[in-house]
């Protein structure tokens, strides 16, 4: 890939800027490759909100929240994941990288908002303060970072890039499976699909000219939806649920327009523990936001991350969590979905991204098309994503390839990965002598543990002195 003229500014509207950071590119082209980001994402934008928000307790009253409310919510995940992407590819003053980012609700936050949200003297509106306090401290954060980022070394980088590909394997292959947790998991259905859609974006990668290669992810997922329609119909299997789509509109209506929190019966409880117990995530989320930001450079942009751009990108997280909070929503990150796809295709027009922010926050305005794309099944996304979360992996080994082979970097990397993935995959809960909060941070994700492993050797390991020859 040649990456010479991939950041130029260009003023002519050409397929060929698709390749290209800026420049437009014909809406025929943009809108099916910023459609190919939306479907990657979508389910996994919405999980997080129903888990969560399913279990909340309305705050003094012991009652959960109504269905309506909750459909509600999830139109609120779509408005402002689509505002967040916006924010991240068309800057305000310093807050914005610039760069091909998704948005997305975030799974890193799952254990400790269940924490929170079910405490009967916090419930729902606790949460939802703490979101906001905790969105705008990473926001300062990371308006903060030429103070700190020497401290993450090129080795920390990859391995939280490559710890970020480790722990999304799974989620892949549990998608593949028919998602977690369903009563049909590994059934003959969801397999067959699952490696129908997949070799149908091999296929189509091979097969397909030009731009239209890298729309592979799109026409499996489409193959594969119909497919699933035709099994659903024919009473082969049942794995396409249509009725969401008229509960939605029984719930919601056809046209919503989503609420600020404020003007609802739930409005935010700011409590100083809740947020102490959200405020260490939100830097493990910094993390992963970090490894992907730089995944994005060296793997789609073939360069280094600038220092504008992290402190920009960082500042999206936390500011746009803090604005998914003001709508009664979870804090958003940048989502590896999507960063592997633009690794993957090399597609980083920032354009041709906003047409898939434009498509979520439509979506969030018509709860109906939410509905349509929210029944795409798991097993199809399962076939999709194994690729795309593999090549996150693949650009994370690339850029270990780029450090030092010593004694040093071995000792980093194997400890890193050693304690860190390693504490994921123990039979009980290690930290179960320390606060429940610091089992569910280190316990259920791979990258917390990676990063402040990786990132505390290398400050405290002595560095191999070079002499001149």
């Amino acid at each position: 890939m040649d990456y010479r003229n991939i950041e130029e500014k260009v003023t002519t509207v050409s397929t060929e800027n698709i390749y290209k950071l800026n420049g437009r590119v014909p809406l025929s082209k943009a809108i099916p490759f910023g459609m190919q980001h939306v479907l990657a994402m979508f389910v996994a934008n919405l999980a997080p909100v129903l888990i969560v928000c399913s279990a909340a307790l309305v705050r003094g009253t012991g009652e959960n929240l109504t269905s309506a409310e909750i459909t509600q919510l999830l139109q609120c995940a779509m408005f402002a994941a689509g505002i967040g992407t916006c924010m991240q590819l068309y800057p305000i003053w310093k807050i914005g990288s610039r760069l091909p980012i998704v948005m997305g609700v975030s799974f890193t936050f799952l254990g400790s908002l269940l924490i929170i949200c079910t405490n009967p003297e916090l419930g729902y509106e606790g949460m939802i303060g703490a979101v906001i306090l905790g969105g705008i401290f990473e926001g300062l954060v990371g308006l903060s970072a030429k103070y700190w980022k020497r401290f993450l070394t090129p080795v920390v980088s990859a391995c939280v890039v490559i710890a970020i590909g480790l722990s999304l394997l799974s989620v892949g292959m549990d998608s593949w499976g028919g998602g977690s947790g369903v009563e049909d998991f590994g059934a003959w259905y969801h397999l067959l699909i699952g490696a129908f859609t997949l070799v149908v974006c091999l296929v189509s990668r091979y097969l397909l000219k030009g731009v239209y290669k890298n729309l592979n992810i799109l026409v499996g997922l489409i193959a594969g939806y119909l497919v699933s329609v035709l099994f659903t119909v024919t009473g082969v299997a049942q794995m396409v649920d249509f009725s969401n789509i008229s509960r939605t509109i029984e719930e919601v209506g056809i046209f919503s327009i989503p609420k600020l929190v404020f003007f609802t019966s739930h409005k935010p409880v700011f409590d100083l523990g809740a947020f102490f117990t959200i405020a260490i995530v939100f830097l493990v989320s910094a993390a992963e936001t970090t490894g992907a930001t730089t995944a994005v450079c060296t793997g789609a942009l073939g360069r280094d991350i600038k220092i504008e751009e992290l402190q920009g990108s960082l500042a999206v997280d936390g500011f746009s969590s803090a604005i998914s909070g003001c709508f009664g929503c979870l804090p958003l990150t940048s989502f590896s979905q999507n960063v592997g796809l633009v690794t993957m295709t090399r597609v980083v027009n920032r354009f041709t991204i906003l047409m898939g922010a434009l498509i979520l926050i439509l979506a969030s305005l018509f709860p109906p098309l939410g509905a349509f794309f929210n029944s795409l099944p798991q097993s199809v996304l399962g076939g999709c994503t194994v690729m795309m979360f593999g090549s996150i992996m693949y650009e994370g080994i690339k850029m270990l390839k780029e450090c030092e082979f010593d004694d040093r970097t071995m000792t980093i990397v194997s400890l890193a990965f050693c304690i860190g993935v390693g504490l994921t995959q123990t039979s009980g809960n290690f930290f179960s002598a320390f606060p429940r909060e610091v089992g569910d941070i280190f316990n259920g994700n791979a990258v917390a543990g990676v990063f402040v492993v990786s990132l505390l050797l290398s400050l405290l390991l002595p560095k191999k002195e070079h002499s001149e020859k």
